[in-house]
């Protein structure tokens, strides 16, 4: 039977986060002057051998280019499943699709560089193969243009979150919870630039925290944290990392944030619980000094994304600390919690084949807006 929707280009948006949990994969609409439009998603779970090799990779201090190929190799086939399991479900081909836009894997990201290096950002991806096994258009590669023009290179999810939920009638502000946290400020007076910022960790060390002294992928719910009690001294060692410091535009990662991190402001005297509490306190203050740093006044309605906002304790956490705070579900607005940066790629994807840009100097920094992402045809 004939799709409904087969008449019409539509995008398709492959995220896979720092948490490492899975490839989402999203489709999305876009039409002129309308905000874009989710119509359907695939969550494609990250095989455990391939989450254990990703999981490495980002930790490992050398790696052989025959492991790195592997990794990728397996990734890429992962991320065609996506798609092709999301075409199979809409009885859409190939040619229906304009562009995929694949964020790839983040191994590393070092927007400063290292011991006086040049700054660098590196996503596992195979746009090649991903276009040769779905017969789809890909765009990838999406942060090294701004990293190249002196940006972050991140967070770039913000200028998706203006064209999904800016207001002229009010403003917005947009967190995401995965693997660590960012915020988006959305004025509602468009001579305001749009602000945007990573405040630190978020289940990039809570998830690897779990899984070490639990087993498992997650903390469901947060319960195994809201079992411990906040190590308040523990609290203050861990922000004391200067990275909390910093004023925008800044963003960071596992090569920051890991458990060897935590380590080193063990005492060695804490239960595990309550090292998981404290990482779920780490989250919820730093969120809540980096609305600070925005000095926004009065109340304000935060819609929250991302895995993270199913951890129920989490989001106790951070009501306790953002008393001022509305908190909203993007599902008022057609997009779940899980599939806005998933979203955000299909809709980058678009941006670079309409030669518009995809990134935001307020956020960034880099010197300008520039057109992000290469594209690799079917």
């Amino acid at each position: 039977m004939k799709s409904p929707i087969a008449s019409q280009h539509y995008y398709i948006g492959l995220m896979s986060g720092t948490s490492l949990d899975g490839i989402d994969a999203a489709l999305i609409a876009i039409e002129d002057d309308s905000p874009p439009r989710l119509l359907a998603t695939h969550a494609e779970p990250m095989p455990d051998e391939l989450h254990h090799m990703l999981f490495t990779l980002c930790h490992a201090e050398q790696v052989s280019f025959a492991q790195l190929a592997a990794v990728e190799d397996a990734f890429c086939r992962c991320q065609a499943r996506a798609v092709q399991q999301l075409l199979v479900t809409l009885s859409l081909a190939p040619e229906h699709i304009r562009a995929i836009g694949s964020h790839g894997q983040t191994i590393e990201h070092a927007p400063n560089g290292h011991d006086g290096g040049p700054a660098y950002t590196l996503q596992l991806d195979n746009p090649s193969l991903l276009a040769e096994l779905t017969g789809c258009t890909v765009v990838a590669d999406f942060r090294r243009r701004d990293l190249a023009a002196g940006g972050q290179a991140a967070p770039l999810a913000p200028a998706f979150h203006q064209a999904l939920f800016g207001r002229a009638d009010a403003h917005q502000l947009v967190l995401n919870l995965g693997g660590f946290a960012n915020l988006t400020w959305l004025s509602s007076q468009p001579s305001d630039p749009v602000l945007g910022f990573d405040t630190g960790p978020a289940n990039a060390l809570l998830d690897g925290w779990f899984s070490l002294h639990q087993g498992g992928r997650f903390d469901q719910n947060g319960d195994w944290a809201a079992s411990g009690k906040i190590d308040e001294e523990l609290l203050i060692r861990l922000l004391s990392e200067p990275f909390f410091q910093q004023r925008p535009p800044r963003s960071t990662g596992r090569e920051l944030f890991h458990l060897n991190w935590l380590r080193q402001h063990l005492s060695g005297h804490e239960t595990a619980a309550d090292v998981q509490a404290t990482l779920a306190e780490l989250t919820a203050v730093s969120v809540a000094q980096g609305i600070e740093q925005l000095l926004i006044e009065g109340p304000l309605t935060l819609i929250t994304a991302g895995g993270g906002a199913h951890n129920t304790y989490l989001m106790q956490r951070l009501a306790h600390h953002i008393p001022s705070a509305t908190f909203a579900s993007p599902a008022a607005y057609g997009w779940p919690e899980d599939w806005i940066e998933a979203g955000a790629f299909a809709w980058l994807a678009h941006q670079r084949l309409n030669h518009l840009p995809g990134n935001l100097p307020s956020v960034t920094g880099a010197q300008g807006s520039r057109v992000l992402g290469g594209i690799y045809a079917a």
